[in-house]
């Protein structure tokens, strides 16, 4: 049986939000997928099928009123570019998800949804990009949000959609544990051009193991509930994972987007420096990324002429 359809605005037409907008549809709401690249339909290839989802392709914040449901799916460095759709999309009684890597959700949109109440998520899914308005899922997802009346309200708004919804009381281990998912799997996979079955090589998962641990050392700095059981689970995960799958920074990095390294490596980094701890395996691999991101940015200009 389907929940009552919702109007529900998806923010960013990437491979997040095209499977939260194909999920949400799986479950009879009224979607409005909010993109800066026009495309003319989503395409969602699922189980070696490809399938077109009824949602409405909005491309302009001045064609968008204020819904009750928001769910931000702009990457963490984008965030402020979703302003003008933000302001437009969010009332008094709108819901804003902020799905998203890193720490510090909420601070992130609270410039532009005023007092909305605000709800971050943290997803697992293997997902990606292949073209504009076209995406192909690897593996099958689930979110996770604090527990509370909002979070409940989102997993009712979500019930039908088979993308499964977790209320967790302990919000920061969850935050925390997420960024282990991501402070080697993404560095790496961006900086070798490899998908996730380079973890397969013994060097390669010793090395993660120590990024890893690092981030343990800050999570629980942070009161995150996390120690050397994480460290193993995380790298057993990266080993078991279909060894197709990649990882957003390896997508933006092939598609010569943008990376969030800032948001991911440079947030434990940052945090690590406020609690005045050494985190050097880290450290020289945000130094690389950021030497990767400013060539690209440089060749990136060299190439547009109206930079």
């Amino acid at each position: 049986m389907r929940e009552e359809a919702v109007r529900v605005a998806v923010i960013g037409g990437g491979a997040i939000g095209g499977l939260l907008s194909a999920h949400l549809c799986d479950a009879g709401h009224d979607v409005t997928l909010c993109v800066r690249t026009p495309f003319e339909a989503l395409v969602v290839e699922r189980g070696g099928c490809g399938d077109t989802v009824p949602v409405r392709i909005a491309t302009s914040p001045d064609d968008v009123a204020p819904v009750p449901w928001v769910l931000v799916a702009v990457k963490s460095q984008d965030t402020a570019a979703a302003g003008p759709w933000l302001r437009g999309l969010v009332g008094d009684a709108t819901t804003v998800v902020v799905v998203q890597n890193g720490i510090g959700h909420a601070e992130r949109v609270a410039p532009f949804v005023g007092a909305a109440t605000v709800l971050p998520a943290l997803i697992y899914s293997g997902v990606e990009r292949l073209a504009p308005g076209h995406i192909r899922l690897h593996t099958e997802g689930r979110i996770t949000v604090p527990e509370g009346a909002p979070g409940s309200a989102f997993a009712a708004l979500m019930r039908t959609s088979g993308l499964a919804v977790h209320q967790e009381l302990d919000f920061v281990t969850a935050v925390w544990r997420k960024v282990l998912t991501n402070v080697a799997a993404n560095p790496i996979t961006a900086l070798t051009l490899r998908r996730i079955g380079i973890f397969q090589d013994a060097d390669v998962a010793a090395f993660g193991e120590t990024l890893i641990a690092e981030a343990v050392a800050v999570g629980q700095a942070e009161g995150a509930k996390i120690g050397a059981a994480d460290v193993a689970h995380t790298l057993h995960l990266h080993k078991t994972y279909n060894p197709a799958t990649g990882t957003s920074m390896l997508y933006d990095r092939l598609a010569g987007r943008p990376m969030e390294h800032e948001f991911i490596t440079g947030a434990v980094v940052r945090t690590a420096e406020r609690h005045g701890l050494a985190v050097p395996f880290n450290r020289a691999i945000l130094t690389l990324l950021r030497a990767l991101a400013g060539g690209a940015a440089a060749e990136r200009s060299t190439i547009d002429p109206s930079s």
